[in-house]
This record gives C-alpha cells, structure tokens and sequence, in this order.
C-alpha cells in the first residue's frame, strides 16, 4: 500500500465521522431510494431485510449473484418476506442477474443503494464500480482480502468521499447499543489506561471444502474454487481475516493501529480440509506504539469450547466484552442493562446509513473499515511468514492474491497452504 492508512476520527460511538461534500443533493424522507443486491448469501438477504426494516421508503429493484440457482433462491427468500411486501419492483425479474459480471448490471440498473456482499474477495472491484457510478454502499467486512485490494478500496474511497457519498461498513458490533455504551465508558476513561486486551473468536466450523470426489468433471477450477469460497484464501481472507477481523476491529476501535504498530502470530491447520488452504487456528499479539498489547485468538474446532469475548484491562478497572453486553468492575463498576426495547445492531447501522442518506452529512466509515481489515491481513501474514511485521511493512508490501480477471471457465490453481519460513508458499513481497 503506498498511502498511509492515518487513525481515522470516531464519534464516541465508535461510529465513522461523517463529512459534508459541496453540492450534495439530499435525498429526503419522501422520496422512495431504489436499493440493489449483489451476493444471495444468508448476509446479503439479510441486509436486503436489515435495510428495508430501518427505513419505509425504499424500494428493492436490482438483484445479482453468481450463481443462477442461488440467485433464483435468493430472491425467492425475498419475496415470501414480510417486510418486504409490496416493496418490492414488479420489474424485478426483469433486473435479476447471474454471472461474474452481473454485479455492474445491478450498478447500472438506475438505483440509489447498493448492498454489496459477495464473497470479499470481490468487494474492491464491485465497490470501486458502485462508486464510479455515483452510489451509496453498504460493503460487508472485510473490504479486502489481500493488500493490493485494500489499496484499490482506499483509492475508490476517497472518490466516495469527494462525490459526498455516504459509505456504510459491515462491523456491525459498532452499532451494538451494549457495545457502544461499554466501550464510550472505557474511552471516558472508566478503567483508567489500557493496559492489554485478551479477545477471543473460538466457534466451530463452517463452510467446509467439500470432497475432489463431489466436484462435477466438467466444473472448472475457477467455479470450484468459487462454490467454495471461504476455505480459499483469494476469496474469503482465512477466518482471521473474513470472520474474527470483528474482534480485531474492536481492539482497533479502542487502541487505533498505525504504521508502527507489530503483529507477532502462529497459526496452522489440525483438521484436514480437502484442497482448502485456509488455516484453523490463529494467535495473534498486536503491540501498539505506547507498549499496549492486544492478543486475538482465532479457531474453528468441533465439539469443542466456544468463547466470544474481548477482557479489557486497564489500570483501574476491568472490562469484558460479550455479544450480549458487557460489564466493568473496578473504581466505576457497571454492568449492561438490557432495555425493553433492544435494538437489532444489524437493523441500527442501517438506520444510520440511511439518515445519512437523506440528510447533508453522509456516513463515511470506509477507511475505518479499511483500517481494520488491514490489521486483520497484517495478523494474517505475521502467522503465515513467521516474522514480526508491522503496519508500516504491509503498506509497502506487494501482495495480490486476486486473479486479475475473472472467467467462470478458468483454469486456476490452488495455491499452496502456507507454511511459516517456507518461501515457495508464501504470497506476500515485502520492501527490503
């Protein structure tokens, strides 16, 4: 990455800046926003739902995968739901897509909105299109799943930024009310100085690589590959990267990475995982420049003990993080009250995206998303070389681990699992 990624401005939510842009036309509360899907996935329906539930006046026009029968499924799913009934275009099977290529059909297809999940690997190109084109996007984490990406969706960034766009990514624990109050309480100083953060992703497995012997003979390498995403490391990131970069986002929330800031990681692979070359474990130690330390635990283990939590320790307290809330015990103990009335987090970060919408002040959380999605591939490498890297080596390392194009027949091999110390497997080339 040849530009900096500077610690980005948050609001004591944790929520990105946002910023005005001269000539903005606001799109007010009457008028209808036209809304667009790429990626059929379990996400991209449900922030198709997500979307709709935050705001009355949108209208579901344009829908894309891959993949014709996950896309006929996919849409299917939406309109049998509720909430979307009566919101959706009678035209709609009209502006249906399949194809690597259907994502700049759904750009062009005249809509405001465009929820953007399909597998990360992806997210640079159909982002840097939809900005192009003049609309607002929601990007599902992580932006990236190698660093030449991250690079290209900085640049296509600051053109959102510039055309007054407004940007919405998917670490979606920012718009968690228990997690907004918890960690507003810690950045007001309620345990006193970070001293370290133990968080922790363990869950088991999901997505397994199937069987060679349940590959069709006539299906290329790129649809293999494709059909099995998340255990291909151009697709998916890993699981450090593609799942528990949440974790990793919140300890960047809290302490805000910088060029100096090292990763020191191991990892590797107990199970075997067919043609996958994804790992299942990870252990990662982020040192920050005041010398707090953050370690992030990562696996993805059957039958086996599952913990999601981040433990916070400062000087005067102790704060953990869970999904469900969170408490403090120290000088100033508290602990989360669930209201009434929770609020779905995943319902919450569209609300806010679309007032942005309608208002002057658009939304811009792309660099934060950038930013930790950059600090989940600096981890990813540090276990993968075996080296101690820092921030400032990743952005002037070349990596790109994207084909550069795309062809539903290619023929694409599989590239080799890493393994730390092992030249041949690595795909990462760092400044000297």
């Amino acid at each position: 990455m040849n530009q900096p990624i500077n610690r980005r401005t948050l609001l004591a939510a944790g929520i990105g800046a946002a910023v005005s842009a001269p000539g903005l036309v606001r799109a007010n509360d009457e008028k209808t926003l036209k809304v667009g899907l790429v990626g059929c996935g379990g996400r991209g329906l449900g922030s198709v739902i997500n979307c709709f539930q935050a705001d009355p006046n949108l209208e579901l026009v344009a829908i894309a995968d891959a993949f014709p029968e996950a896309l006929a499924k996919g849409l299917t799913i939406l309109q049998k739901n509720k909430i979307l009934n009566g919101r959706i275009s009678p035209e709609i099977e009209k502006r249906a897509f399949a194809g690597l290529d259907s994502y700049q059909k759904v750009i062009d297809s005249g809509i405001d909105i465009i929820l953007l999940a399909s597998p990360p690997g992806y997210r640079p190109e159909h982002f840097s299109a939809a900005v192009e084109k003049g609309l607002h996007v929601f990007a599902e984490k992580p932006c990236a799943t190698d660093l030449d990406g991250i690079q290209k969706f900085l640049k296509a960034n600051e053109v959102a930024k510039k055309k007054g766009l407004s940007i919405l990514g998917g670490f979606c624990y920012r718009y968690s009310e228990s997690t907004q109050e918890l960690f507003k309480r810690i950045q007001d100083g309620a345990i006193g100085d970070i001293l370290s953060i133990d968080s922790r992703y363990y869950t088991g497995p999901i997505k397994a690589m199937q069987s060679p012997a349940a590959r069709p003979a006539d299906m290329s390498d790129y649809e293999w590959q494709l059909r099995n995403w998340y255990n291909i490391v151009w697709l998916g990131g890993d699981g450090i990267v593609e799942q528990a970069c949440h974790n990793v986002d919140r300890i960047d929330w809290l302490l805000g990475s910088n060029q100096k800031t090292v990763a020191i990681a191991n990892g590797g692979r107990l199970r075997p995982n067919f043609e996958g070359n994804i790992y299942d474990h990870f252990n990662i130690t982020y040192e920050f420049e005041n010398g707090t330390r953050a370690t992030m635990g990562w696996r993805q283990f059957p039958n086996a003990h599952r913990d999601v939590s981040d433990r916070i320790v400062g000087s005067k307290g102790v704060a953990t993080f869970v999904p469900s809330g969170g408490e403090i015990v120290g000088e100033t103990s508290w602990r989360w009250r669930k209201p009434r009335t929770p609020k779905n987090m995943y319902v919450a970060e569209h609300e806010v995206f679309l007032k942005a919408i309608r208002s002057e002040s658009p939304l811009e959380t792309g660099e934060s998303l950038a930013q930790s999605s950059a600090l989940a591939i600096l981890g990813r490498e540090a276990a993968y070389t075996g080296l101690r890297l820092t921030m400032g080596d990743i952005m002037q390392a070349k990596q790109q681990l994207v084909p550069a194009t795309h062809d539903m027949g290619a023929a694409l091999d599989i590239r080799p699992m890493r393994i730390p110390g092992e030249a041949s497997t690595q795909a990462i080339t760092l400044a000297s």
